[in-house]
């Protein structure tokens, strides 16, 4: 079920500099970025990139590392701002970008769970609500009460994705963080993905697993250096992204469960 745009990008790109030396002091930090001849670098994370995803599909971005994925991501979610060009979303973002992204170190779960849920607009009596939900599905029983800096990385991705799947989104980012965790828990999130996309949900996909991608997804977006290679349905994009980079195909790939 698609419907009308929900995402749409337009030429977008994110810039960031880097400066070879490292002054010790403010002062001359100062002096290093305004005098001429001083060795500031812009490194384009994206460049120049366009696409559009309506509601209900599933994107699929693919690429090594460094390839600007998650920088996308960030751009789409709204955690970051491009540099150039124009991001539109519509309706409610939710996002998992890393682990123990938005959550306070030193509050409980269940604390974090009420944090995330009124930074998305929802009112503590219906966040309220929804923690028994939450903590059920992420099966996290008696941690819930523990201070968020003691999670494990599988507890971490296992809170914030029972949050991000629970606070209605209209568009649900992710990035690689469902690596983390054991096979049945990616199991139970792929379903539960499924049902998402059952609902018309849209949701937009990082991976550098091309079988991920062409199982998962509708469509994808190849990225190298920041800039689009190639686009279009997403079993297409994952075998000629896995035949350029392994000389190998997505029906000869391991299956999606497991490499989430």
């Amino acid at each position: 079920m698609t419907g009308a745009v929900t995402v749409r990008a337009r030429a977008i790109g994110k810039c960031f500099r880097r400066v070879h030396e490292r002054p010790m002091r403010v002062r001359e930090a100062l002096m290093l970025l305004t005098t001429r001849g001083a060795r500031v670098e812009d490194l384009w994370a994206v460049r120049d990139l366009s696409f559009e995803v309506r509601q209900g599909e599933t994107l699929g971005v693919l690429g090594s590392n460094g390839s600007g994925k998650s920088t996308l991501l960030m751009l789409v979610a709204g955690t970051a701002f491009p540099t150039e060009g124009v991001v539109s979303v519509r309706g409610r973002v939710t996002a998992l970008l890393s682990l123990g992204s938005g959550f306070h170190p030193d509050m409980t779960g269940e604390e974090n769970i009420l944090l995330a849920a009124g930074l998305v607009g929802i009112p503590v009596p219906a966040a309220r609500r929804l923690v028994p939900k939450i903590i059920d599905f992420a099966e996290l029983g008696d941690a819930i009460d523990t201070p968020f800096r003691y999670y494990s990385s599988g507890m971490a991705a296992r809170l914030g994705f029972s949050v991000a799947i629970h606070v209605s989104p209209d568009v649900l980012v992710l990035d690689e963080v469902l690596a983390v965790g054991d096979i049945a828990f990616q199991t139970k999130c792929l379903a539960e993905l499924k049902r998402l996309q059952r609902r018309g949900i849209t949701i937009l996909f990082a991976s550098q697993s091309p079988a991920a991608i062409g199982d998962f997804c509708t469509h994808a977006l190849w990225l190298e250096a920041g800039r689009l290679v190639r686009a279009g349905e997403a079993r297409v994009i994952a075998n000629a992204y896995l035949e350029a980079t392994l000389g190998g195909s997505v029906a000869s790939a391991e299956p999606l469960s497991g490499m989430l």
